[in-house]
């Protein structure tokens, strides 16, 4: 049995790979969800990722189609009290920004189109410093207390932003984020360390890393000469231009190769090998690609082999 982490001050137990949504109703239709989803808690997960914004972008979405997917997959499963759920507020169309009516209604909505009664943690997707915190966690306040929320965080905010709305929380006894979801790997370091990282220690928040693989280029299957045929292509290739990059791949071939692990789940063991992250998220559209990530519950770097990454990424 893998062990479970908690997140945080809360009493949620997460297994130590969160599976991202983003991918369903988007570039996984309802089938290849269902199936994904049901390849993932059977190998011992618990944890699913999503925000009432996904996926918006795509012609024809409107948002919540992920949300949608999850609540059809949870009902047809009856599995709702087995998973940890994780949503976000902010960004659908329809419930833009975080006043505290439009955090309540889109709470509603999401709940709706989840098919449940409560939200396990509620994330503000990307804050918006022109409303005071006090609403903000007022609001998120009032879900908690209602009942419709069991535990808040917080993604996309800055330092600033995050110790004052911690203090706020603990000064006035109200809910506070009891974790932090921030853009975070190997080829993205000063997105989360640094000042937030330091609050997140210094407050007992977990962190939630997303783009944990770098759009796919922490799987390793993006090399000189290589065409892939993927919707974030253009983004993760990029990093094949810097020095960084490279150097990272090389690390993470040598460090896979001793371990007869893919690049991908070397990737990950090294963002959970850092300080108070918890759960790094990624996201599979097929059952395939969902091994490699399931792997990193089983796979723990020598400190050595952190050193390195952490050397091959600076």
């Amino acid at each position: 049995m893998t062990s479970l982490n908690t997140i945080g001050s809360s009493d949620l137990k997460v297994f130590p790979l969160a599976l991202g949504g983003n991918v369903f109703g988007w570039t996984a239709d309802e089938a290849a969800s269902f199936a994904v989803l049901d390849a993932y808690t059977a190998a011992g997960g618990n944890f699913v990722d999503t925000a009432d914004s996904y996926s918006a972008w795509v012609e024809g979405n409107s948002g919540g189609e992920s949300e949608t997917v999850i609540g059809k997959w949870m009902k047809a499963r009856g599995n709702r009290d087995d998973v940890v759920i994780a949503t976000k507020v902010s960004q659908h169309p329809d419930f833009p920004g975080l006043s505290a009516d439009n955090i309540k209604a889109a709470a509603d909505a999401s709940l709706r189109r989840l098919g449940t009664d409560h939200i396990d943690l509620y994330y503000t997707h990307f804050d918006k410093p022109e409303v005071p915190v006090e609403e903000i966690i007022g609001a998120l306040d009032e879900l908690v207390k209602a009942g419709k929320v069991r535990h808040i965080a917080a993604s996309n905010i800055s330092p600033e932003r995050l110790r004052e709305s911690l203090e706020f929380s603990d000064r006035e006894g109200l809910a506070r984020y009891v974790a932090l979801q921030p853009h975070y790997n190997l080829v993205s370091r000063d997105t989360y360390e640094g000042g937030l990282q330091d609050l997140a220690a210094r407050f007992g928040l977990a962190a939630v890393p997303y783009f944990a693989l770098a759009s796919g280029f922490l799987t390793g299957k993006y090399r000189p000469g290589a065409t892939v045929e993927s919707a974030r292509a253009g983004g993760a290739a990029k990093h094949l231009d810097t020095a960084r990059g490279r150097s990272v791949l090389a690390a993470l071939d040598e460090i896979a190769g001793a371990h007869d692990a893919q690049v991908a789940t070397v990737a990950l063991a090294w963002l959970a090998a850092q300080p108070t992250v918890a759960a790094p998220i990624a996201s599979a559209r097929t059952v395939e690609q969902l091994p490699a990530l399931l792997a990193v519950a089983d796979l723990e770097l020598t400190e050595a082999e952190v050193t390195r990454l952490t050397q091959a990424s600076a």
